[in-house]
């Protein structure tokens, strides 16, 4: 047997070894979004809502967390990475934080029961970012569509911006104020408070398709 035939096997059992060290499970962090139980409680203004998928950044979309350097520049690393689909994560947590704080029953979609929800509730979030000043921001628009059966219900568009302290720029810190904005969130959209404005819905009068003259 030769010197080469020898040292195959043990290059190969060298990159199986590396291989192990660099697919190490317990070094990849896997971080929950998880509001903490609110103290507070206000009045049911929703009703019923189901809860269109909210639409997220693309760096807040992406499994890996990101967060902001004092260049500016939006950053991750792939060791420290969201437990759930960011956007399925927001969404759902969102939708619990509502109920329980209202009281309201706020399902994300698909709506699953028989009854149709009264109102559409859609979050459009335009920041959700460990800032580099060691604050979490979550801001955008929500709106609430709710089309009345006599042309009497009443749609809000409003937007959010919050801003919450971090102690530091750490992966852990980055899940609990992400889970501090959301609850506070869920409390703005209960109570449909936040800049914007209500827009009456408007529907018009019925006509008749084949314009045939009343009866008498």
């Amino acid at each position: 047997m030769t010197r080469l035939s020898l040292r195959l096997p043990l290059v190969a059992l060298s990159g199986l070894v590396l291989l192990g060290a660099c697919s190490d499970p317990e070094k990849t962090g896997r971080f929950l979004i998880d509001p903490p139980t609110q103290n507070v409680r206000v009045a049911n203004r929703l009703g019923t809502a189901e809860l269109k998928d909210v639409s997220l950044p693309e760096y807040a979309s992406d499994q890996e967390v990101a967060f902001q350097t004092a260049d500016g520049a939006v950053r991750s690393n792939p060791k420290n990475l969201w437990a759930d689909t960011p956007a399925r994560s927001f969404t759902t947590t969102l939708a619990r934080a509502i109920s329980d704080v209202s009281g309201a029953t706020v399902i994300g979609e698909p709506w699953p029961l028989a009854e149709p929800p009264a109102r559409v509730l859609e979050v459009r979030v335009e920041r959700a970012l460990a800032q580099a000043d060691n604050t979490y921001r979550l801001s955008g628009r929500y709106f609430v569509s709710d089309d009345g059966l006599n042309g009497s219900g009443a749609n809000h568009a409003r937007s959010f911006d919050i801003r919450v302290p971090m102690a530091a720029q750490t992966p852990e810190a980055t899940a609990t104020a992400a889970s501090e904005a959301i609850s506070l969130l869920a409390q703005q959209i209960a109570t449909l408070s936040g800049p914007g404005a209500t827009i009456a819905t408007k529907q018009p009068a019925q006509s008749d398709p084949f314009n045939l003259p009343p009866l008498f």
